[in-house]
């Protein structure tokens, strides 16, 4: 078995992260400015129908900066307004995923969450369900250790009837994230089903891999991952696919399909540190130590600061 530490896992925060600012963007926007003109009307009698409209244009605009922070100013005077807290939430959403920088990131989450929150005080904002799904989805990118109130809003929203395209995806992964592997695959299979036609996303492909992986289904997760390597053109998931199947053939005693798998990862994308280092511990496997030694030298050429390598040579 290849060594710990040497699973895609320390590619998965990274490529979650892409998956969501990728994937819908624009089915989710539509789905944000629905809720406008409703709190609108709500809103108009109690404070000037200007600034609401202002905010209104600001948001439709894509100008989320500008929108979080004049509703933020607002909320000064109206902390307990359903329209700037709703307004406010959805737009600190929308600039932590665009962030690069995760410390920008967590800040902008932990603001949407905080409005969302005091906007689910409200009445009205108690059983809306795009308020539930848009806080369940920063619950989600605030990291595996809110994942239980990822799952949690999701649902609501669900039993509340809101539908979105993406929950069936964010709960896969929520679940994941709490190790609740069977309704992980569960969830992961109706986003299968709701892509049926259009042709299933590679990311989707291997997000169930992985879960079938974790159930130590080494077969179904072999299936999904062969299907994902068929369809994707991305470097990175065809990376990370090829180097958890690698691993399944390595476990299942398929030592030269592992080893093709490695090599394939290195004609496609180019010289590899983890994949050199990967395979010199399927050498040493092998009792080739020669040849494994030589792996991990070139490991360490690659990136000198490779510690599993280094370990390896002393």
């Amino acid at each position: 078995m290849f060594s710990k530490g040497s699973l895609p896992s320390r590619k998965v925060g990274l490529r979650r992260k892409q998956i969501f600012q990728n994937v819908l963007l624009a089915a989710v926007l539509v789905i944000f400015l629905s809720l406008v003109p409703v709190v609108y009307i709500r809103a108009r009698d109690r404070w000037s129908g200007n600034e609401v409209r202002e905010l209104q244009a600001l948001f439709e605009s894509g100008d989320f900066e500008g929108a979080c922070a004049q509703s933020g100013e607002l909320l000064e005077q109206r902390p307990m307004d359903l329209f700037l807290l709703t307004l406010n939430g959805f737009s600190s959403y929308q600039l932590a995923i665009s962030q690069i920088n995760s410390f920008d990131t967590l800040s902008y989450i932990d603001n949407s969450i905080w409005a969302l929150r005091r906007a689910m005080l409200l009445k009205e904002g108690a059983f809306d369900g795009r308020i539930l799904y848009v806080l369940g989805k920063a619950y989600y990118h605030k990291g595996s250790d809110c994942a239980d109130l990822a799952v949690r809003y999701l649902n609501e929203a669900r039993a509340a009837g809101f539908t979105a395209p993406d929950i069936p995806e964010y709960l896969g992964l929520a679940y994941a994230a709490l190790r609740d592997y069977t309704s992980s695959i569960a969830a992961f299979s109706q986003s299968m089903a709701a892509e049926e036609g259009r042709g299933t996303s590679d990311v989707l492909l291997l997000s169930i891999a992985r879960s079938y992986f974790s159930l130590n289904e080494l077969e179904s997760a072999k299936t999904y991952l062969v299907r994902c390597l068929e369809v994707s053109m991305d470097s990175r998931t065809r990376t990370t696919a090829r180097l958890l199947l690698g691993d399944i053939l390595f476990q299942t005693g398929e030592i030269s399909g592992a080893e093709a798998e490695l090599l394939a990862i290195i004609a496609e994308g180019g010289e590899n540190a983890d994949v050199r280092y990967q395979l010199g511990v399927l050498y040493a496997s092998m009792g080739d130590t020669t040849r494994a030694r030589a792996e991990w030298r070139s490991a360490l050429r690659i990136d000198p600061a490779h510690s599993l390598a280094r370990n390896r040579l002393m």
